[in-house]
């Protein structure tokens, strides 16, 4: 059986491809959770410093950023990738899982960060742009909001941008074909954490007490009603209770129960609608049974929203590369979320998708304990940052 063709990717990017894997091999073995990135961001900083970069560290606490000139233009852009793990035992079984138990890359940032070293590589060698080029290296992507805390620190005013890009594998898509989803692409992300408050008491006294546990109950479905009932048809909402916590004996009515809820949306004005009915509604449920609730509601990731513009244009500079086939026809946005976000609040840009393999091939969904990241992608995505930079800070002919 002859062995598949490998992907597309430029020759100078291809010439380099086992150092771009045992990169990401490397990564993948030592895994670091948000914000204790210090091996990985030592690695991209040595790389980069000895490729003529300057390096900036310590942004988001252990970001790197590396900046790179050419020519005479002020123009100037940011490609950003993820460096964080998370707090996962793998079990993928490969030669290079995990050393480290409990934490894994189960997102494929580590094959994020090895595409823009390997780009990075390439512009320095050729310098084949006219502007600014900031590569950033970003910690905690993961429910953390690193690109939030390198906003605080100042990475705008540090590092000015015109436009920024990112880029995140897709398991379940062929392999090395692109996503880019113009305007709102990926959904919001909340945690709301309501703390149901009655009084304790005997299991066989139920009139004695105020039961938390029936009131956070009647919270639970009243819940149901207000993506069914309050948000609009078209629109999307979700309110997930993934965690009831409540009381430890069967014949004893605790004094608390606590509801932990996931709350997302893909507009703006959804999401703020979710907040008011939820909140609303945990009160009036709670009241009606005499109890009082705490919400603490915790706005995490906006919403993800792609600039129509430059969406176009990174499909455009796919297209150049590798035609129509080299795009899937999804429109659809995703109901995950990314702190990239933040950045995109900032300035206009977009987000895109790579495909990580279908069936075997890609493996499982990412945030599984079995997953990696495929690294036959991996000069496809090296190269699609090239070919984005090049082509938007384009030497004047």
């Amino acid at each position: 059986m002859n062995a598949p063709l490998p992907l597309p990717a430029l020759d100078e990017i291809r010439a380099h491809e086992d150092e771009m894997v045992a990169i990401r091999r490397q990564i993948h073995s030592n895994p670091e959770l948000a914000y204790e990135e210090h091996a990985t961001a030592d690695l991209v900083a040595e790389r980069l410093q000895r490729w003529g970069y300057e390096v900036h560290r310590g942004l988001g606490g252990t970001g790197v950023v590396g900046t790179l000139k050419a020519g005479s233009s002020t123009r100037r852009i940011g490609l950003r990738a993820d460096m964080d793990a998370l707090p996962i035992a793998e079990t993928s079984g490969k030669p290079w899982a995990s050393k480290v138990f409990g934490k894994m890359h189960a997102c494929g940032h580590d094959g994020h960060t090895a595409m823009l070293l390997a780009a990075a590589r390439h512009f320095a060698a050729t310098r084949n742009f006219d502007g600014i080029l900031h590569l950033v290296f970003q910690p905690a992507e993961e429910g953390q909001a690193g690109a939030r805390k390198m906003l605080e620190d100042g990475f705008l005013e540090l590092f000015p941008c015109e436009a920024m890009f990112g880029m995140h594998n897709m398991p379940g898509k062929p392999a090395g074909k692109f996503v880019a989803v113009p305007g709102f692409a990926m959904s919001s992300s909340d945690t709301v954490v309501i703390t149901v408050r009655g009084q304790g008491g005997h299991g066989a006294m139920p009139s004695a007490a105020v039961d938390p546990v029936v009131a956070a109950s009647s919270i639970v479905m009243a819940l149901q009603t207000v993506v069914s009932r309050n948000v609009p048809p078209l629109e999307m909402g979700i309110v997930t209770v993934g965690a009831f916590h409540a009381g430890e004996a069967p014949n004893v009515i605790p004094e608390t129960a606590e509801l932990r809820l996931s709350v997302r949306a893909f507009r703006p004005d959804v999401r703020d609608l979710l907040e008011k009915r939820i909140t609303e509604i945990a009160r009036a449920q709670a009241a009606s049974f005499g109890a009082s609730v705490e919400i603490d509601y915790q706005r995490r990731y906006p919403v993800l929203q792609n600039d129509p513009k430059h969406t176009e244009f990174c499909k455009q500079v796919v297209r150049d590369w590798l035609g129509e086939d080299g795009l899937l026809p999804i429109n659809e946005p995703v109901t995950g979320s990314e702190d990239f976000a933040f950045f995109l609040e900032k300035v206009p840009g977009c987000y895109v998708f790579i495909g990580n393999g279908e069936g075997s091939e890609g493996g499982c969904m990412v945030h599984n304990p079995g997953y990696d990241f495929n690294d036959a992608v991996l000069p496809t995505g090296a190269s699609y940052w090239v070919r984005l930079a090049e082509t938007y800070l384009k030497k004047a002919a």
